[in-house]
C-alpha cells in the first residue's frame, strides 16, 4: 500500500440492490448529496476525526464514520489506522465530497485485523451490511444462480442453487441467468440421466415418473438402474461440468460404436442421443474461448457521469452469460476507482475464479488479488490484458458495458419523461418520483392478500414491493373496502411511526405535490390540466433542492385500482392514521373492463378519463397491470401454502424434522392422527413430551 498523502481520497466500496434480471434499474448513478458544509460543520467535524486520531493505533484496521442519527456514512480499510485517519484531519485537498463527509460525522468506530488483506475482506463485509451513504453503491442482492450435484443422497441430483452453500455437493458456475441454468440442466438430464426430483418425491415414488418414461431419468427411485451405475453417470455429469468434456464424448463414443458393432442397436442409438445432448449443451453457449478456461471478464463504461460495469462469466472455455451493473457513484471518480471498488465487493458472496480480467488498472491490484486468494483458498488471478484472446474478450464486455449503458440511460430519459406526463394529468405540482398502487386478491374472501408495487424514475422498483395477508378479525371475507382500508392503515401507520415527515402540511394550506392539507389536489375543480409531454429535447426537472438519486419513503402518487368506493375507504384509512397531504387517485376499469375506457377519481375533482392514445393513460394501465400480477401472484403463493399445510404444523414443537420422522414412520397423516401413545414415541427422533403433545393434540386435549 502506497504512503497515505494528506489529499487522498478513501477508496469508495460498492453495495447492491435487488433483483437483476427482474429489476428496472433506478434513474442515474451520480451522488448528488444535499447537505451543505458550513465553516461550523467542517470545524466540529474535523475536531470529532482529530479526537478519535490521537489514539488511534499504527495497524491494519476498518473504521466507520458516523453521522448525529447513528447512521453510517462511510467504511474504509487502512494498512495503517493512525496515518489513514490522519489524512482527514489535515484539510487539505479534499473533494467537496469528502468535505460533506467530515462535516457530518459525529463518531467514529474501528476494528483492528492482523493484516491489510483482512481489512479489506472486512471492509467488503461490512458495506455490504450497513449499505453506507458515502461509498459507491452496486445495485444488486440477487445472488446468482448454479449448479448444484448432491452428494448427500443415494442417489445424487442435479438442481438450480442460489444463496447460502450449506448443502453438500458440487457446485458449478456462476451462471448470468437462470434461463441458462435451466437449459443447461435439461442438457444434463437427457445426457447422463440424472434425476431433478425432490429427496421426498424420490423416497416416496412406487412406479417411474414421466421423465423416465421420456428418457429425462434413469429411475434409481424404483429400481430402474442400479445405485452403482447411477453414481457413474453422477461422475460423468460431474467430470464434465469440471472441464472434462473430452474424455466423457470419447467414452461415450467408444460405447455407442462398440454397441453398434455387437448390432445392440437401441443402445447404440442412446449413447447417440447421449453425446447429442452434450454437444447442445456446448454449442448453446454463447462465444467459447480456446485458451481462457476459467475467467471472469469485467469491464467499465462512463457516460455523463454514470457508470455500468459488464461481467462475462467463463467456465470450462465455455461462456456462460454476462450480466450488468449500474453501480452509484460520485461523478468525480475515475472509471478505475469505481472499478476497483466494484472488485473489491463482488466477490463477497461469490467464489471468485483464478483469473479475473479488468478493462482498467484499479489501485491496489496486488492487495484485491491477496484478499481473494484468500477468499478463494487458492491463487487469484488479476489482470489487464493488453493484446490476444483475452483482449478481445475483455474488448467484447466493454461494448456490451457501452451498449447497455445507453439503453439505461434512453429508458431513464422516457421514464422521466412519462412521470411528467403523469403528473400534468392528474395535476401535481411536480413530476412523481415515488407511485404506490394498491390492489388486492381473493377467491371468495378466502387467502386474501393485498399488494403494494412501486414505481420511480427508474421504472418498477421492485426491492420495494410489499405484501399484506389480511388479518382482521373483523374483516368480512370478500370486503373489498376493508381489505384496502387495513391494508393502507398498515402501510401508512408504519410510514408515520418509522419516517414521520419533518414539514407536515398545513391544514388548508399547500401540500406536497399540489395537495392541500385535506389530501385536496391543488388544482381547481373542473377541467383537469393539459397532460403535454416535455418540449422536444427537454428533460423533466426535479424540484429544487431535492435529490433524484434519494428514493423517497413517502409516496409522490398513491393509486388505487378501483372507484369511487376504494378511494373512499382509502382516504379514510390514511386520514384514520394521520397520513395527510398524500395525493390519491382511483382507477376504474372502463365497460367490460375494455382497456383506455379507465375513468379516474380525485378527492374534490369531478371524475376525468384520459385520451386513447395518451401516453400517461399507457403508463397507468401497465403498473395497474403489474400490482394486479403481483397480488394474484402473491394470492397464489399462499394458497398453495395452504393447500400443503399439514395438521402438525399447528402442534408447538413440531418442526420439520420431527413432521418429517413422523410421517416417515406413519407413512400418512390419517396413521399418525389413529396412532396410539405407545405408537408414537416408537416413532424416531420424538420423546415422550412430544408423543403426548400430539397425542392430545388429535384427540382434543392440550395442544
Amino acid at each position: 500500500m502506497s504512503r497515505v498523502a494528506a489529499n487522498d481520497v478513501p477508496p469508495d466500496l460498492l453495495d447492491e440492490e435487488r433483483d437483476e434480471e427482474e429489476l428496472a434499474p433506478e434513474a442515474g448513478s451520480g451522488v448528488e448529496l444535499d447537505f451543505e458544509a458550513t465553516p461550523a460543520s467542517i470545524e466540529a467535524g474535523t475536531g470529532v476525526v482529530r479526537r478519535f486520531w490521537a489514539t488511534l493505533p499504527p495497524s491494519p484496521g476498518v473504521y466507520r464514520m458516523i453521522d448525529r442519527k447513528g447512521d453510517v456514512l462511510y467504511v474504509g480499510k487502512a494498512k495503517s489506522l493512525k496515518a489513514r485517519v490522519g489524512s482527514y484531519v489535515r484539510g487539505q485537498g479534499h473533494s467537496n465530497r469528502i468535505i460533506r463527509m467530515i462535516a457530518e460525522t459525529a463518531s467514529m468506530e474501528f476494528v483492528t485485523t492482523a493484516t491489510e488483506t483482512e481489512a479489506l475482506l472486512l471492509e467488503a463485509n461490512l458495506i455490504k451490511q450497513l449499505r453506507p451513504r458515502y461509498n459507491v453503491v452496486l445495485r444488486d442482492d440477487k445472488s446468482l444462480p448454479y449448479i448444484l450435484l448432491t452428494a448427500d443422497s443415494e442417489a445424487p441430483q442435479v438442481v438450480k442453487h442460489r444463496g447460502a452453500r450449506n448443502r453438500r455437493g458440487f457446485y458449478f458456475g456462476p451462471f448470468a441467468s437462470v434461463w441458462a441454468v435451466n437449459r443447461t440442466i435439461n442438457a444434463l438430464q437427457r445426457a447422463f440421466l440424472l434425476r431433478s426430483c425432490s429427496d421426498s418425491y424420490y423416497e416416496n415414488r412406487t412406479r417411474p415418473c414421466l421423465l423416465f418414461q421420456i428418457k429425462r431419468c434413469s429411475g434409481p427411485c424404483t429400481g430402474e438402474i442400479d445405485l452403482a451405475e447411477y453414481g457413474k453417470l453422477a461422475e460423468e455429469a460431474r467430470a464434465f461440468l469440471s472441464g472434462r468434456s473430452s474424455a466423457v464424448k470419447e467414452r461415450l463414443a467408444a460405447e455407442m460404436n462398440e454397441a453398434a458393432e455387437e448390432l445392440e442397436f437401441e443402445r447404440a442409438a442412446r449413447y447417440r442421443d447421449r453425446l447429442a445432448a452434450l454437444s447442445a449443451v456446448q454449442s448453446t453457449q454463447g462465444i467459447n474461448t480456446q485458451n481462457t478456461e476459467e475467467a471472469d471478464i469485467v469491464a467499465i463504461d462512463e457516460q455523463a457521469g454514470q457508470f455500468c460495469v459488464e461481467v462475462f462469466f467463463f467456465r470450462n472455455h465455455q461462456n456462460w452469460g454476462n450480466r450488468a451493473y449500474f453501480p452509484k457513484a460520485d461523478r468525480s471518480m475515475s472509471r478505475a476507482e469505481v472499478l476497483g471498488s466494484f472488485v473489491s465487493q463482488f466477490y463477497d458472496d461469490k467464489p471468485p475464479p483464478r483469473l479475473v480480467l479488468l478493462s482498467e488498472e484499479i489501485e491496489e491490484c496486488a492487495l484485491v488479488a491477496a484478499a481473494l486468494t484468500v477468499k478463494a483458498g487458492r491463487k487469484v488471478e488479476i489482470s489487464v490484458p493488453q493484446r490476444g484472446e483475452r483482449r478481445q474478450l475483455v474488448e467484447a464486455a466493454l461494448r456490451n458495458a457501452r451498449e447497455a449503458l445507453g439503453r439505461r440511460l434512453a429508458e431513464t430519459s422516457s421514464q422521466a419523461k412519462l412521470l411528467a406526463a403523469l403528473g400534468a394529468a392528474f395535476g401535481l405540482a411536480s413530476p412523481p418520483r415515488r407511485i404506490e398502487v394498491y390492489d388486492n386478491s381473493h377467491i371468495m374472501g378466502t387467502n386474501a392478500v393485498g399488494a403494494m408495487i412501486v414505481a420511480g424514475p427508474g421504472g418498477l422498483m421492485k426491492t420495494h414491493y410489499r405484501t399484506f395477508n389480511m388479518r382482521s378479525e373483523d374483516l368480512t371475507p370478500g370486503d373489498d373496502y376493508a381489505m384496502m382500508r387495513e391494508m393502507l392503515r398498515r402501510r401508512f401507520a408504519r410510514l408515520v411511526k418509522e419516517s414521520p415527515r419533518t414539514d407536515p402540511p398545513p391544514a388548508g394550506g399547500r401540500g406536497p405535490a399540489g395537495i392541500d392539507g385535506g389530501g385536496q389536489l391543488a388544482s381547481e375543480a373542473g377541467e383537469p390540466p393539459s397532460p403535454t409531454l416535455p418540449a422536444q429535447g427537454a428533460s423533466p426537472s426535479f424540484p429544487a433542492g431535492e435529490d433524484p438519486e434519494t428514493f423517497p419513503a413517502w409516496p409522490d402518487l398513491v393509486l388505487i385500482d378501483g372507484g369511487r368506493g376504494q378511494l373512499e375507504a382509502a382516504r379514510a384509512a390514511l386520514a384514520e392514521v394521520g397520513a395527510t397531504g398524500v395525493p390519491i387517485v382511483g382507477v376504474a376499469k372502463g365497460r367490460d373492463r375494455e382497456a383506455g375506457r379507465e375513468t379516474f377519481f380525485m378527492p374534490g375533482r369531478e371524475p376525468i378519463r384520459l385520451p386513447p392514445r395518451d401516453p400517461a393513460l399507457y403508463f397507468v394501465q401497465r403498473l395497474r397491470d403489474e400490482a394486479h400480477r403481483f397480488a394474484i401472484g402473491a394470492h397464489r403463493a399462499k394458497r398453495k401454502r395452504e393447500l400443503t399445510r399439514s395438521p402438525l404444523d399447528e402442534i408447538p414443537g413440531i418442526g420439520p424434522a420431527r413432521k418429517r420422522a413422523l410421517l416417515h414412520h406413519f407413512g400418512t397423516m390419517k396413521a399418525i392422527e389413529r396412532a396410539a401413545l405407545d405408537d408414537l414415541m416408537r416413532a424416531p427422533g420424538v420423546n415422550a413430551a412430544t408423543a403426548r403433545t400430539v397425542y392430545d393434540y388429535f384427540r382434543g386435549g392440550a395442544s
